[in-house]
């Protein structure tokens, strides 16, 4: 496994801030297992991209199979200790993030790009297969593939202990709001 930062893609797109790259050509036949941690100035990175206050913690256990000759699967799971915004408060909440994941790389010449016609089969069996993402260059960067996941796994409405979104139906009208004048229509349809 190549360690540490690239310096962007074949894309042109920026570096990611939690790089870890596999060389798929180099890869033995039987499963490879990676432990892996981002340093403190990657989790920092990761907050700023994520929006969130802190990232105190991330590792992952990732492994990787060749499958079909060229592909690679690939599985793991992260655990992450994540510092995010009260929804309603603004408070710090921390909050402990496991996720499993999986994903299916091939090389770019065996992947279409987004511009290709794609046939679609709807065969049952087809729908659970995976689709692949191209390998950039021939490598898996498994640091980008769990930060990706750690993004899709955040509570996206993150309340700090006992806190209550407030009932969109309770909301109190301003001291000087106009009286509703549909207010007595409302009345007459709630049952008596």
């Amino acid at each position: 496994m190549e360690q540490g930062t690239t310096h962007g893609t074949s894309h042109g797109a920026p570096a990611p801030e939690f790089s870890r790259l596999v060389v798929a050509d180099r890869m033995p036949r039987d499963e490879v297992v990676e432990e892996i941690a981002a340093t403190e100035a990657e989790r920092r990175a990761l907050a700023a991209r994520f929006e969130l206050e802190a990232i105190d913690r991330l590792e992952a256990t990732v492994r990787l199979r060749r499958t079909g000759g060229d592909m690679v699967r690939v599985t793991g799971e992260l655990r992450a200790d994540v510092v995010q915004t009260c929804v309603v408060t603004l408070e710090p909440v921390r909050n402990a993030v496991a996720e499993r994941f999986e994903a299916l790389f091939a090389p770019e010449s065996l992947v279409p790009e987004d511009g290709d016609e794609v046939e679609i089969d709807f065969d049952a069996a087809a729908l659970d297969e995976d689709v692949p993402e191209a390998m950039d260059r021939g490598r898996i960067d498994i640091g980008e593939l769990v930060a990706q996941h750690l993004s899709l796994a955040l509570d996206p409405y993150p309340r700090a202990p006992g806190v209550a979104l407030p009932d969109a139906g309770e909301e109190e009208a301003p001291a000087d709001a106009k009286p509703n004048p549909f207010a007595v229509l409302e009345r007459l349809k709630r049952p008596h």
